[in-house]
């Protein structure tokens, strides 16, 4: 009899949080990418709202909707059975009211799949993920580098350089523990800020450009296989060079039709 695939749950991380076991977590967008990392043993897969600027092509992520992150849980979704698959929020889909938040929390669940969601923020998404709680959606917190917060921040830019910013940031995480989210992303901040969080926090942290005390880490899935080029963020560790190798396949089969 085939052995049953049974998917990762949120217990299982604050699980290996309490053992020392470090979690994977990269980005997904389609089914085909998916499988492919479920046969690599990933964790969670995240369906960012980085797919704005990875697959869509924007600066930035603003302009993803609620209607494309749906589209492509539902994707992620069809193309997993082991890893938690975690929906991003997108921008206005949980800033204005905390009914609106819950709403379209469990649209992503209900129409994409999803098994959590995430947002970003620290103290001003703190009742959103108390009410997202309350109603039985598992929430993951993002705090540091907050990308949908870019206008204000004038760019991507590394966060935790002053005192004042390392105080706000260990705070922020820590208020979202309090409101009940299973996990933290903690973005592009000073590693040992990571790490006096990931020691205080009982939830897991996962990092991105925060060094390797976290829990565990996350990377654009483009990134991480060269997709991406000069345009990918300088601490995003490049695995591959799939880019060189799509051109190179795509320009001999070019060859061949033309000859």
């Amino acid at each position: 009899m085939p052995t049953t695939v049974r998917r990762v749950r949120v217990p299982q991380l604050a699980a290996m949080k309490r053992r020392g076991e470090k979690i994977v977590m990269v980005t997904a967008y389609d089914a085909t990418f998916a499988r492919l990392f479920e046969r690599a043993g990933v964790d969670l897969m995240l369906v960012g709202d980085s797919l704005g600027m990875v697959v869509e092509g924007h600066e930035n992520t603003l302009p993803v909707t609620m209607e494309a992150m749906i589209h492509h849980t539902r994707a992620v979704v069809r193309g997993t059975q082991r890893a938690l698959v975690v929906a991003d929020m997108p921008f206005g889909s949980y800033q204005t009211s905390a009914d609106e938040a819950v709403a379209n929390a469990v649209r992503l669940m209900k129409e994409g799949g999803a098994d959590a969601v995430k947002l970003e923020g620290g103290e001003s998404s703190e009742a959103v993920v108390r009410r997202m709680s309350a109603c039985g959606i598992p929430v993951m917190g993002h705090v540091g580098l907050t990308p949908q917060s870019v206008k204000l921040l004038g760019g991507f830019r590394a966060q935790g350089k002053t005192e004042e910013e390392r105080e706000r940031i260990f705070h922020d995480a820590r208020r979202l523990e309090h409101a009940g989210v299973f996990a933290v992303v903690l973005e592009s901040i000073p590693e040992e800020l990571a790490g006096k969080i990931t020691e205080a926090l009982s939830v897991p942290t996962i990092g991105i450009g925060a060094g390797k005390s976290c829990d565990g880490q996350v990377l654009v899935c483009y990134d991480l296989l060269g997709l991406t080029g000069d345009e990918a963020p300088p601490f995003a560790k490049r695995y591959g060079e799939l880019g060189e190798a799509v051109v190179s396949a795509v320009s001999a089969y070019a060859a061949e039709v033309r000859g």
